[in-house]
């Protein structure tokens, strides 16, 4: 008796779990070896695309057809020929393997005898039909994907920041969530100063609690999904270009080309500034050479009894000064600046909103425990009332007053242990008046991470010594407009 293995696909484990497809395509098979006496030496069953043959249960036979050669069946057995192969080159190719192995592929509901020329034709149709399906199919999805980005509208998972929604119409769209949104506006802004290179800023987010790898992280601030934007890819003739996204923009699209230029001049070497924490060296990367006007660099040297630590230029030019001098002498021209008075109210504003911010959560605790408090109370008072009224016994009301003593007491704890953050921190501000704005207090109690993003904030451009103090030109616009020496 001739025997055969039967084969048995479907595209999807949706359609293996929950369709009937496989117990139809069994149920036919198994007849048809019935009636043609033929014994069945094993059932396959398939759930990936006929796409390719890069297929688990598929690689599983034809090793065993490679390996077992007393075992080969005489036909491997299907429905149709696009259960068997989608790709008719493909097809081709397996078909003479199976062959060479002396096994004859047939679909019983298309036979054909190979070894009759003509039915060649037919076996070229029967399997270029389903690879024609497939391809008019990807072409169908792949033109509605690319209508719907010219749209505005973003396909596929949401990136990072985002979250996918559906609105009342059904129609999906993406959206920005926090804190992730919040973190990568940061990013952005944080790229677009210039100061720190990418690395440094991908580490300092995750510690926010950005996750997200450091590959990723590069891709992401090439996204123009972030500044409001779509990308439609180049397609024969019309060229690759951007289109106004329906979702909400999480920075704005200057900030985005600006980010853009700055990596795209670290690319090709212009920009080599790299995050420097190094206490005594608060000034490296902002200070320029007075004599050659490079940038100046810093190092230690070791002396008799500790190590020194200088400001020097890499050129010829030899300058070379002790870094703790002109700290000093930096951090004393901060007391000279003394704050203008009309930005005092704008910064108690400003303090008391991110302070605010902070508290939040202990707010709402304290918020949420004081409601409570007046719920439980409210709860007694009607116990009290049902106990005079003769409808609670005086056992039940005991129970539920020791319940209420406990839960008293845990209330009240968090309230007393809550006090209002805000009032307090807002009589702070009040009292300290313009010391909040004394630039050399802050810079004296900051870390040196904060002592440097200061140094960036009042000098957006490079810092000049000359000898005895610092050029007042050199200073931002906004620390002229706040302050005055």
């Amino acid at each position: 008796m001739k025997t055969a293995v039967l084969y048995i696909r479907v595209s999807t484990d949706e359609q293996a779990d929950k369709g009937y497809s496989q117990r139809y395509q069994e149920e036919v098979l198994l007849q048809y070896c019935q009636i043609n006496l033929l014994k069945v030496k094993e059932v396959v069953f398939e759930d990936h695309s006929a796409k390719s043959f890069n297929r688990p249960a598929w690689k599983i036979m034809l090793s065993d057809f490679k390996r077992k050669k007393t075992q080969r069946p005489d036909f491997l057995l299907f429905i149709k020929w696009d259960r068997f192969s989608r790709n008719a080159a493909d097809a081709y190719q397996m078909i003479r393997l199976l062959n060479e192995y002396g096994i004859d592929p047939q679909a019983i509901e298309q036979p054909l005898d190979l070894s009759i020329p003509e039915n060649k034709m037919m076996l070229a149709f029967y399997l270029a039909v389903p690879e024609v399906e497939n391809d008019r199919r990807a072409l169908n999805i792949f033109h509605g994907m690319r209508r719907a980005r010219k749209e505005g509208r973003f396909m596929g998972v949401a990136p990072l920041g985002y979250v996918n929604k559906t609105d009342e119409d059904g129609r999906k769209y993406i959206c920005p969530t926090t804190p992730d949104s919040e973190l990568i506006k940061w990013a952005f802004l944080e790229i677009a100063d210039g100061k720190y290179n990418t690395e440094q800023i991908w580490k300092e987010a995750k510690k926010k609690g950005l996750v997200c790898s450091s590959s990723n992280f590069r891709e992401l601030v090439r996204n123009p999904v972030y500044c409001g934007k779509i990308v439609v890819a180049k397609y024969k003739d019309e060229p690759m270009h951007w289109v106004n996204g329906q979702h909400e923009a999480i920075i704005s699209e200057a900030i985005f080309l600006r980010v853009q230029q700055i990596l795209d001049d670290r690319k090709k070497g212009q920009i080599k500034k790299k995050f420097i924490e190094h206490p005594q060296l608060i000034l490296r990367g902002f200070l320029t050479c007075p004599d050659c006007g490079r940038m100046l660099t810093g190092s230690a040297s070791t002396g008799s009894y500790a190590r020194y630590y200088y400001y020097h230029c890499r050129t010829s030019c030899r300058y070379r000064k002790r870094a703790d001098s002109i700290n000093e002498i930096f951090a004393e021209e901060l007391i000279k600046w003394r704050p203008n008075e009309e930005f005092l109210p704008l910064f108690k504003s400003i303090l008391k909103e991110c302070y605010e911010i902070k508290m939040c959560l202990k707010i709402e605790k304290r918020a949420a425990a004081i409601k409570q408090l007046v719920t439980e109370h409210s709860k007694f008072n009607r116990a009290r009332e049902l106990l005079l009224s003769e409808n609670l016994s005086l056992i039940e009301f005991e129970t539920i007053k020791t319940d209420y003593i406990f839960k008293l007491q845990d209330l009240q704890e968090i309230v007393d242990n809550t006090p209002d953050y805000i009032e307090k921190f807002g009589l702070s501000v009040h009292n300290q008046g313009s010391s909040i704005l004394r630039l050399y207090d802050f810079f004296k109690m900051a870390n040196t991470k904060d002592q440097r993003r200061l140094i960036g904030l009042i000098s957006p451009a490079n810092l000049t010594f000359n000898g005895t103090g610092f050029d007042i030109k050199q200073y931002g616009l906004a620390m002229k407009l706040i302050y005055h020496s």
